[in-house]
């Protein structure tokens, strides 16, 4: 038993100093300011951010149509691109950082941010022990909220999924004690703030966007205290839309649902903590085309990032064919990223040029080899069919 006392006690003191940091960052979040306005800005500053693997190939690509529709306002100096460099995983596990300080620092020197997928290391893959950069980025630049659509008109799925992106299971990931060689602890986080702040943006979003229904999953019926608060708060916030109908489903059944055609179509916009938003909007993205045609919005108060929803696929790269890897899912981030700036008619020409492009006309197809387009040839075909709009 005195073994295990201290142990104990070695875990009691680890908890106690992430609790401290924990209630430390309720305190900035309590403390922030109003969300930007865009239109207020004498210039706005893009990053380019490549990542990893595939992501150097796909994200250049769609910024290549993202400067190419936006070249009047690059030419008369109102939006600025910047390539950041650095956000590989050889050079984070180099300094042992999920992002290196001088990065951080290129980063918090933009508005938004166009960002690469990132390889985030796991147990027996020779990379050390580091953070997600993408979880590092949402907490470093306060990053709340994940937003991703999924729209397939003809099966009458139009979706918008609002996932807590700073919290929940991923909030202190990295920081899981193991207490004994037999006992293992992960921590799971909700607070106030950080919940009514997911939940009015996407009660906001559905209010904006005549969507007549928010559905809220948890597994509240189990994990009744950080997804009871979760859902008590959504509940609250729900109050104050009395024009908008609010529903609560189990994450278990939610993942049925979405499957089942008649039901499915009555859903409209969710609110999820961060570890079922993550999962359920991958198999969401199936119905779309697969997680290589569905994009992401990480929004704050102050910055906003937007990327891919699928991950680095260093085996394309080590097998050649990160040449064919598909641009869709950084291109329908990049609508978000128009939307979110305020050039939302040209948000629309995109969106609408990628609806050609990758369902109407299908001129080129991205296979992820050979036998099909490369990942620059159908930048290209976007570009031709956008200029036709």
């Amino acid at each position: 038993m005195g073994d295990y006392e201290k142990q104990i006690e070695t875990a009691v003191e680890k908890y106690r100093e992430l609790l401290k940091g924990q209630l430390e960052r309720v305190e900035r979040i309590n403390a922030q300011a109003d969300a930007v306005d865009y239109s207020s800005l004498e210039k706005i500053v893009i990053g380019v951010c490549g990542g990893d693997g595939i992501g150097p190939t796909i994200t250049s690509a769609a910024a290549s149509v993202l400067k190419g529709i936006l070249a009047d306002e690059v030419a008369s100096g109102r939006v600025e691109f910047r390539n950041i460099e650095g956000l590989t995983i050889e050079n984070r596990a180099a300094c042992m950082k999920a992002i290196p300080d001088d990065v951080l620092a290129e980063l918090k020197k933009c508005d938004v941010i166009l960002k690469g997928p990132t390889t985030t290391p796991k147990q027996g893959d020779g990379w050390p022990n580091i953070e997600s950069a993408n979880v590092a980025m949402r907490k470093e630049l306060d990053l709340f909220a994940n937003v991703r659509p999924v729209r397939v008109p003809d099966k009458g799925i139009d979706w918008t999924f609002f996932r807590e992106n700073t919290e929940g299971s991923y909030a202190v990931g990295s920081l899981g004690q193991n207490v004994t060689d037999d006992l293992a602890v992960d921590f799971c986080v909700t607070t106030t703030e950080g919940t009514r702040r997911i939940a009015r943006l996407a009660y906001e979003f559905a209010k904006a966007n005549s969507k007549d229904r928010v559905s809220i999953v948890t597994k509240a019926n189990v994990i009744k205290t950080t997804d009871g608060k979760f859902l008590n708060i959504c509940l609250d916030i729900g109050r104050e839309y009395p024009g908008i109908t609010t529903d609560e489903w189990f994450i278990d059944i939610m993942t049925a649902k979405l499957i089942d055609e008649k039901r499915r179509r009555d859903f409209k916009v969710f609110i999820l903590p961060n570890l079922y938003g993550d999962i359920i909007t991958d198999e969401a993205a199936e119905f779309q085309g697969g997680v290589g045609t569905a994009g992401s919005a990480n929004i704050g108060k102050k910055y906003a990032m937007f990327e891919a929803i699928h991950g680095s696929a260093p085996r394309m790269v080590a097998e050649g064919r990160d040449k064919y890897a598909d641009p869709c899912s950084m291109l329908r981030a990049a609508v978000m990223l128009l939307n979110h700036i305020g050039y939302n008619d040209r948000g629309a020409r995109l969106e609408r040029a990628l609806d050609i492009c990758m369902f109407e006309e299908k001129k080129l197809t991205v296979t992820g080899r050979d036998t099909g387009a490369t990942c620059e040839q159908f930048a290209g075909y976007v570009l031709d069919t956008l200029s036709s709009l």
